[in-house]
């Protein structure tokens, strides 16, 4: 019998499950020498449901990825996967779960041997299935090349895979993308993306920069100070985020001055209570009607598929992203925006 799991936020992906959940972490707490790193931990993830956790560093991201992968001792609260305790690294001989991989940014491969050599040795699949894996993995083209010939974005490739030949069914990846170009990061974003297709892996990831994660994940967790501040799908905390830091994490945005929700008020029904006014830069529309609040503009930046203006409105500035083009610094325009894309946030 299965069910379907419900965002707590808003209708979103639907994962089926039966009443034992894939990975349940339950009131995780560690502390390093009078410092509180990880306090109250508690989520679940249900096979295949994609889950990136975002935060500062030291919010306790990669700590949390190890507790989960049984290389880091919690000091009180558990980890179940598949219904079984995840023992860590204080209980037994050799630390690690089985089903459970984790890939380190600090991964590190044999020097001078090849590439081929390197997934030789824990290689149990046919040779069907490690062929399929190194396309998937984009590394087929690089097996008789020797490991200290590879970049960076080729070494993070052949490590990921030496891990998924061992046919994990959770995949915990720290920081995937930092130290990449652009040209092996979005190599690397198809390849976790066919993990979780084609290989059936469930994935979970903490990224340096948290807005690659917003068109991959189904859920996001963002922490602060080792806590869970906010949990929920990614377009609700990239639109409601639950305070400054939240929405800082993902991008640019405008906290409107009382001045300027006042201005926008007499164009638009917005309720105004006391809270800060939150709005993310393309939500503000440049509209050649004159029935909309009055700027300046101050500042132009160009960024290829669109602009970032910086606009005097009301006394203060505001974050305008745009595709319009006809638009010079010193130009005065004219804003509007939509009531339903203003979030009230308390910090």
């Amino acid at each position: 019998m299965h069910i379907f799991a419900e965002s707590k936020d808003e209708p979103g992906p639907k994962f089926p499950f039966s009443y034992m959940s894939f990975l349940n972490v339950k009131a995780i707490f560690r502390r390093v020498s009078k410092d509180i790193e990880l306090e109250n931990i508690n989520f679940k993830q249900q096979q295949f449901q994609k889950i990136a956790i975002a935060g500062e560093t030291g919010s306790g991201k990669s700590s949390l990825l190890k507790i989960i992968a049984g290389l880091l001792q919690p000091d009180s609260g558990k980890v179940e996967f598949e219904g079984k305790r995840v023992i860590g690294p204080d209980e037994k001989l050799i630390p690690g779960h089985p089903g459970i991989c984790y890939l380190s940014q600090h991964f590190e491969l044999p020097n001078y041997l090849t590439v081929e050599q390197v997934l030789s040795y824990a290689n149990n699949l046919t040779d069907e299935e490690a062929f399929a894996l190194f396309d998937i993995c984009h590394i087929s083209h690089l097996l008789n090349r020797r490991t200290d010939q590879l970049s960076g974005g080729e070494r993070q490739r052949i490590a990921l895979a030496k891990l998924l030949i061992t046919s994990p069914k959770l995949l915990l990846l720290d920081e995937p993308f930092s130290n990449l170009d652009m040209i092996h990061k979005r190599i690397l974003k198809a390849v976790i993306k066919d993990i979780g297709e084609k290989l059936n892996i469930t994935c979970m990831l903490v990224s340096h920069e948290p807005a690659d994660t917003l068109s991959w994940a189904d859920e996001i967790l963002v922490m602060k100070d080792g806590q869970i501040l906010q949990q929920g799908t990614p377009k609700h905390i990239y639109t409601k985020p639950v305070n400054e830091y939240a929405a800082g994490l993902f991008g640019s945005y405008n906290l409107l001055s009382l001045a300027q929700a006042e201005a926008f008020s007499h164009f638009h029904e917005i309720e105004l209570n006391g809270s800060d006014l939150f709005i993310r830069p393309e939500k503000l529309k440049i509209v050649e009607s004159e029935q909309a609040v009055k700027g300046t503009v101050h500042k132009i930046r160009f960024f290829g598929s669109f602009s970032e203006l910086d606009i005097v409105c009301s006394g203060s500035m505001l974050t305008v992203k745009t595709t319009c083009t006809t638009v010079s610094e010193g130009n005065d325009v004219f804003l509007a925006l939509n009531p339903s894309d203003i979030w009230h946030i308390d910090e």
